[in-house]
């Protein structure tokens, strides 16, 4: 199994509801770091799982959407708590949809909300025939 791991920073806001998480409840910013892992099983004829200036686009596309964002107020999150976990499958799913070009058989999205704590939300994906 191959795989290639890419990491990108950006800030985005939150706030937190439904619990008494103190500072939390109120919009506040978070310096994400966003690490997607790409796996698969095959290379291509160059010797690449997959081609990483088109996953770097893609990468960026979907950073740009939450760079400064409050995380609340947008459809995504409609009626859930912008935790963690909810933010990394938001990006993980919007990135399997954009990366469909690569014989990939899992992403992996792990974000970390500082340097102690990290949630992440993993894609399997079914093997091209």
């Amino acid at each position: 199994m191959y795989t290639l791991c890419v990491r990108r920073d950006f800030i985005a806001r939150h706030f937190l509801v439904g619990g008494d998480w103190g500072a939390e409840n109120f919009p506040n910013s978070h310096h994400y770091v966003l690490e997607l892992e790409l796996s698969g099983r095959e290379l291509d004829r160059h010797g690449y799982l997959c081609d990483l200036v088109e996953v770097e686009k893609h990468l960026e596309q979907v950073i740009a959407r939450y760079r400064e964002q409050l995380l609340n107020d947008l459809p995504e999150f409609a009626g859930l708590n912008p935790s963690l976990e909810h933010f990394a499958r938001v990006l993980a799913e919007r990135l399997s949809d954009l990366l469909t070009a690569a014989p990939l058989t899992s992403l992996t999205v792990r974000l970390w909300e500082h340097e102690r704590a990290w949630a992440s939300y993993r894609l399997e994906r079914r093997e091209q025939p």
